[in-house]
C-alpha cells in the first residue's frame, strides 16, 4: 500500500474530514491515519474528496481572502466598518496569514488525494476524474500566485519541511500545459458523466468541464500576453478550436446548501462593505438593468443607490453620509436568508465573449466574429445571466450612448469616464469599453475584477481617498499582497525562494510577473 507524507506550508498537519461539504459527501472519510500520512482513496471516497476541494478551494476564506482585499481593490464596494484598513491599503498580516494557511490546509489537502489516488498507477486510477482535478486545480491556484506571485506550487505535499516557491512565469506556463493535457484526455469522455453529484459545480458533466478547462486556458492566455504573446496567442487560439464557454448553460456556479454555504451571502449580514461610488457611476449613469440584480435600494427608498469611495480614514466613515443605512447593501439574493441556496459564481460564459473581443484587437483568430460582435455577445450573455432577456431591453443597452455619472455622498466625485456602452469607432477606447463591460460581467469576482485591473488599467476606477502603505500611495494600485508572517516562522527557507523570484521588494507596490 503506497503512502506519502504530505507537508502543506506549515509543519504541522491539518486533518481532511467531512465536516460541511453538502449531502453529496457524508461518506467521505478522514484519510490522515497517524496525522502525518495518506492512505488510499478507493473510487468513493475519490468523489468525496472531490466534492471536499471544489467547496474549500474557492469558498477557504472568503471574508479574508476576497471580501477585504480583492473586491476592494476591484472597486466593486467600499469598506465602512471603522475598524478595518484593507480598503486604506493595509495589509493585514493576520487576514492574510488566515487565508493562505486555509487554503494549503484545507483546500488543496483534498485536491492532492484525488490527484494522487486517480493518476495513472494510482489505486483509484481514472484518467478522466484525474484530467478534472488538474483543471480545478489550476482554478483554485490562480487566485492565490495572482495575489502573492511565487507560492509553493509544485513541491506541495513533497514531504520536506520546507516547501519551496515556483515562480509565477513556471506556474502559469504549467497551467496551460496542464489544460491542454486535460483537454485532451477527456475527449476519451466526451458525452459522459463522472463523479455525478460529488461534482458540485458541473453535476459530472464532461462536455462542460471541457469548455470550462478551455475558457481557464483563454483567461490565462490573455492574462500573460503583455509579456508572452507567442505563447499566449498559441493557447488563446486552441482553447477557441476546442470550444469555451459561450452561453448561460456553460456558466460554471457552485452549488449550496445547508451545509455548505455561500460564504458572500453569509457576510453580508457583518456590514463591513457597500456599494462602491466606481459602481454607482456605472450602473446608474449607462442605466443598467443590472443595478437591481446586484444592489439594493438604500434604507426607506425603492429607487435610490448609492455607494462609498473606497478608502475613508475611521474619522470619516463616521460622517453622517457614510452610515450603512445611507448606501446600498448587496440584492436580496445575496442577503444571509439565502446563504443555503444561493450557489456561489465560479466563472460565467460572459467573460469568454470578452476575451474574444480582447483577442481579436492582438489579431488573434478567435473564431468567426469581431471584437465588436464578441463585446456586443459579452454584454447580451451577462444580462441573460442575471435574467434580463428581452431582446428590446438588450439592444437598447448595448446601443446606449449613456455615459457613467458624478456622484455625490461625503465628497463630490466626478464621472468615473465618459465612455458609451454602444462600441465606439475609436480604436484607442475600445480595450475600455470592452474591459468595462467586462468588469460589470466579472460581479461579484472581486478576485479576477483586480487582476483584470492591474493588468490593463481599465475600469478606470476613483483613486482611494487615504493610503495607509509606506510604499503605494493614494492615487497608485495595490500590485500584490506581501508573504504571510506565519510562512516566514514555518516555512522561512520556503518564503526566501519566494522572495527571490519575485523580481522585487516583498511589498504591495512590487508588479507581478504577468503586469510587469
Amino acid at each position: 500500500m503506497k503512502k506519502y507524507r504530505l507537508y502543506i506550508v506549515a509543519s504541522t498537519l491539518v486533518l481532511v474530514t467531512a465536516i460541511g461539504i453538502s449531502s453529496c459527501t457524508d461518506k467521505f472519510e478522514e484519510y490522515n491515519t497517524d496525522k502525518t500520512r495518506l492512505t488510499e482513496l478507493d473510487a468513493s471516497a475519490v468523489g468525496n474528496a472531490f466534492a471536499a476541494t471544489q467547496h474549500r478551494g474557492i469558498l477557504f476564506s472568503w471574508q479574508t481572502f476576497q471580501s477585504l482585499f480583492g473586491d476592494l481593490y476591484a472597486q466593486y464596494y467600499g469598506n465602512i466598518a471603522q475598524n478595518f484598513n484593507s480598503d486604506r491599503y493595509v495589509m493585514v498580516g493576520n487576514w492574510l496569514n488566515g487565508a493562505f494557511n486555509n487554503f494549503y490546509n484545507n483546500g488543496v489537502n483534498p485536491l492532492l488525494g484525488v490527484l494522487e489516488n486517480t493518476k495513472p498507477g494510482g489505486v483509484a486510477e481514472n484518467p478522466g476524474i484525474y484530467a478534472m482535478a488538474n483543471i480545478w486545480k489550476v482554478k483554485i491556484f490562480q487566485p492565490m500566485t495572482d495575489y502573492w506571485g511565487p507560492i509553493p506550487y509544485s513541491a506541495v505535499g513533497n514531504g520536506l519541511k520546507q516547501v519551496d516557491y515556483d515562480a509565477q512565469d513556471v506556474i502559469y506556463k504549467d497551467f496551460l500545459v496542464q489544460l491542454a493535457k486535460a483537454t485532451a484526455d477527456l475527449q476519451a469522455y466526451k458525452g459522459k458523466n463522472l463523479l455525478g453529484t460529488n461534482d458540485l459545480i458541473f453535476a459530472g458533466d464532461v462536455d462542460k468541464w471541457i469548455r470550462f478547462a478551455n475558457s481557464l486556458r483563454l483567461r490565462i492566455a490573455i492574462r500573460i500576453s503583455g509579456v508572452e504573446p507567442a505563447l499566449a496567442k498559441t493557447n488563446a487560439e486552441a482553447a477557441i478550436a476546442g470550444g469555451v464557454m459561450e452561453t448561460n448553460a456553460h456558466d460554471a456556479y457552485l452549488k449550496t446548501t445547508a451545509n455548505n454555504i455561500n460564504s458572500f451571502n453569509q457576510a453580508t449580514a457583518w456590514n463591513e462593505f457597500r456599494m462602491s461610488a466606481a459602481m454607482e457611476s456605472v450602473l446608474t449613469g449607462y442605466e443598467d438593468p443590472r443595478l437591481s440584480k446586484f444592489y439594493a435600494p438604500i434604507e426607506g427608498t425603492t429607487a435610490t443607490f448609492k455607494g462609498i469611495r473606497n478608502g475613508y480614514t475611521q474619522v470619516q466613515l463616521g460622517l453622517p453620509e457614510n452610515q450603512n443605512t445611507k448606501l446600498s447593501n448587496v440584492a436580496d439574493r445575496f442577503l444571509p436568508a439565502n446563504q443555503n441556496t444561493n450557489p456561489f459564481e465560479v466563472m460565467m460564459a460572459a467573460e469568454s465573449w470578452f476575451l474574444r473581443a480582447e483577442g481579436v484587437l492582438k489579431g488573434w483568430n478567435m473564431g468567426a466574429g469581431t471584437a465588436k460582435s464578441f463585446y456586443e455577445k459579452g454584454i447580451e450573455t451577462s444580462l441573460k445571466q442575471w435574467g434580463i432577456s428581452d431582446p428590446a431591453a438588450i439592444a437598447a443597452y448595448t446601443a446606449s450612448t449613456k455615459t457613467p455619472i458624478a456622484v455625490t455622498g461625503a465628497v463630490v466625485s466626478p464621472a468615473l469616464t465618459d465612455l458609451p456602452v454602444a462600441w465606439t469607432t475609436n480604436a484607442a477606447r475600445q480595450l475600455e469599453q470592452i474591459h468595462t463591460q467586462k468588469w460589470l460581467a466579472l460581479w461579484p469576482n472581486g478576485v479576477e475584477a483586480w487582476a483584470e485591473y492591474r493588468r490593463t488599467g481599465f475600469p478606470k476606477l476613483y483613486p482611494v481617498m487615504n493610503s495607509e502603505s509606506a510604499v503605494v500611495t493614494k492615487d497608485q494600485v495595490i500590485r500584490r499582497v506581501p508573504y504571510t508572517i506565519g510562512e516566514s516562522q514555518t516555512n522561512p527557507g520556503g518564503v526566501a525562494t519566494g522572495v527571490a523570484k519575485l523580481g522585487g521588494p516583498d511589498n504591495e507596490a512590487t508588479r507581478l510577473w504577468w503586469n510587469k
